[in-house]
This record gives C-alpha cells, structure tokens and sequence, in this order.
C-alpha cells in the first residue's frame, strides 16, 4: 500500500482529502502545518506527498526547500494543493522542485489522477536505478534518438519558463529534480567561494542540456546556473529523462560523452588556471566564447559580456581583465563598442603564448 502524506492546515479539507484517498486504497498521513509535516516525512519517509502552500508555523515552500536539501526525502514526489491560482506562485514551486500543482477548489478524480502519475513515474525511475547499477550493459535500445528529449521540451505541459539576465536558474546546494534544456540565449554554471568569488565552469548555448551531472551522482548540486541574458528553459523531470537514458541507447551514449568531456574540460581548465599567464587566460576565454556562440558561417563575432563575468570566466581579477582587453585594444586584436567586445583575429587570441 502506497503511503501519502498530506500537509494541510485547515480541518475539514485535511479530513475530506484524507478520506478521499483512504477509499482509493492509499495509507494516509496527515499534518496540520509545515513544520509538523516536515517531521513526519523524516518519520514515515512517505511515497509521495500533498503539501498546501499558504500554511501557519512553515508554509509550503519551506517545507519544499526543506525536504529538497535531504537526500533520502529530496526525491519524494511533491504536489501542492493551493487555492493561490497566480502565474508567479505556480512558477516559485516550480523553480523550487515541486512535481506537480492542484488548485482548490479540485475533484476527487482530478486529485487521484495526479497522484497515480506521480507514483508511476516515480516506480519506474527505482526500478531502473536497481538495473542501472549493473552497469551500461542493461540499457535497451530503442533507438529512437536524442530528439526525443527535445520533443519534451515542446510538449503543452512541459515545464517551460523565462529568465531574466543574472536570473538564477539552480543553486549551489539543492538536490536536482530533472536536467534543464536550453530553448533560447545563454547560461553560465559558476562556483562561489568564501569571500563570494565566482569562477564560471562552464558556457551553454540554445540547444544544450546542463544540470545533469549531480542527477548521475545522486547528489546536490555543486554549482549554480543563471542567464548570461534572456533565455527560455525547459526542466526534464528526472523520471521523464531517466526512463528515456535506461531505455533508450542514443540518450545513454550522448550523456555519457556528455559526462566524459566534461571531465576532461574540467581538468584543463585546472591546469591552465595553476599555470597560465593572466593574457593568455583572458585570450582563452574570448576564444572559449567565440567557440561556444559564433555561428559557424560568420568569419568576425561579437558578445555582449559583463566585464566581471569575463574575469570570472579567465579566473582573474576584474580590473586585471579591463586592463588586459585594453592592451588587446592597442594590439588590434579586438574592438571594444557599448560595452560589447568585438574579436578580430581569434586564432591569434587562440595562439597567445604564455
């Protein structure tokens, strides 16, 4: 029998909720907050969970972002059950992690119906963990194609929204719930140290998945992600994505390419940072920008990056990376205008000694 805990404050929703789900067979848990509940999730470590949002003591986004930093209640299936029907509220949750929303005033199939789809993902996505860690061998081709995590990404109810430029995207520290697909403009992933210096670990353009690594880890999120400018991204619940890399064999062999470039450009990056000459990190990172945006066809490229972004990018102080562009100024390799730096001999910026 499937255990459901259910976070409500007010009595007689909790009551009615309750019994609604103990006639379709289902073990129920009740709690009359947050705080209450959060509790009882660490107690009974339900299969999945009902939680209202607006709530006294801890409402339901802390109850979220608590559960969401435990690793053995991180993956629990979450609903929330609001009576808030407001774009804003809805996308908060989202960003947060939660699964799937109900609004109040709902029916009882609309209620079961949710919840019966939110299980069977979730038993799906256990059962192929058990085989996965027999290794690669037990993954089923299907050959259907990597396109079908970009048909995801169009579906009516796919989880879609815009960002803002510096927007966050994930935090440092959270569990992951799916990986992002990048539909439109740019991200960064950056760590933060002590004194809140970033270093930028990777660049992603439109087209690109990011945020996979820590969900092949099973692990919180070791870097954060926001927008170099505008863009438009669509989350891939990790049940969705998993079902498709254990079943589907061109989806397994793009993210574990994926994963083993990665590590490789990981450990350069070290090494020219311990190495490198400040000209020679900053050439390489125009360069690295140039590599990742520039439109195959277009001999020249220009960007529009924050210097601060660009020193985070080469591993530099700010006014060191000012004072470099403008010696690469008078060198004639690049042309700086409002802010947004032209290349004009990328392979000598690729060439730069050290």
């Amino acid at each position: 029998m499937k255990k459901i805990l259910l976070i409500e404050d007010n009595l007689d929703l909790r009551e009615n909720t309750a019994e609604i789900l103990e006639l379709a067979s289902y073990e129920v848990i009740t709690a009359e907050n947050g705080k209450v509940g959060v509790t009882l999730a660490m107690e009974h470590k339900p299969d999945l969970i009902i939680c209202d949002i607006m709530m006294p003591v801890l409402d339901g986004y802390g109850v979220l972002h608590l559960l969401s930093k435990n690793e053995e209640l991180s993956a629990i299936p979450f609903i929330f059950m609001t009576a808030k029907s407001e774009r804003s509220d809805f996308r908060k949750g989202m960003e947060m992690g939660a699964d799937d929303y109900i609004a109040k005033p709902f029916d009882d199939i609309e209620l079961l119906n949710a919840i019966e789809a939110r299980l069977k993902k979730s038993d799906i996505v256990r059962k192929d963990f058990t085989k996965d860690m027999e290794g690669l061998n037990c993954f089923i081709s299907d050959v259907k194609g990597l396109n079908i995590l970009e048909e995801i990404s169009t579906k009516e109810d796919a989880d879609t929204r815009e960002c803002r430029k510096k927007e966050m995207i994930y935090s440092e520290g959270i569990y992951p719930r799916g990986i992002f697909f990048l539909m439109k403009g740019k991200v960064k992933t950056f760590k933060t140290n002590d004194q809140g210096k970033e270093l930028i670990t990777e660049l992603y353009k439109e087209g690109d998945f990011f945020g996979y690594s820590a969900l092949f880890e099973y692990n919180k999120y070791t870097d954060s992600a926001a927008a170099l400018e505008d863009v438009k991204v669509c989350l891939i619940p990790k049940d969705e994505f998993f079902e498709l890399m254990f079943k589907n064999v061109d989806v397994s062999k793009k993210f574990i390419h994926l994963l083993s470039n990665n590590l490789k450009d990981k450990e350069d990056q070290l090494i020219k940072l311990a190495y490198n000459s400040v000209r020679k990190r900053v050439a390489e990172a125009l360069s690295t920008l140039a590599k990742k945006y520039k439109p195959e066809n277009e001999k020249q490229f220009s960007v529009s990056i924050s210097r601060e972004d660009l020193a985070n990018l080469a591993g530099t102080a700010t006014e060191t990376t000012i004072r470099t562009l403008s010696d690469f100024k008078e060198e004639g390799l690049i042309t700086i205008e409002k802010g947004s730096i032209s290349l004009l001999d990328i392979n000598a910026l690729a060439a730069m000694r050290n």
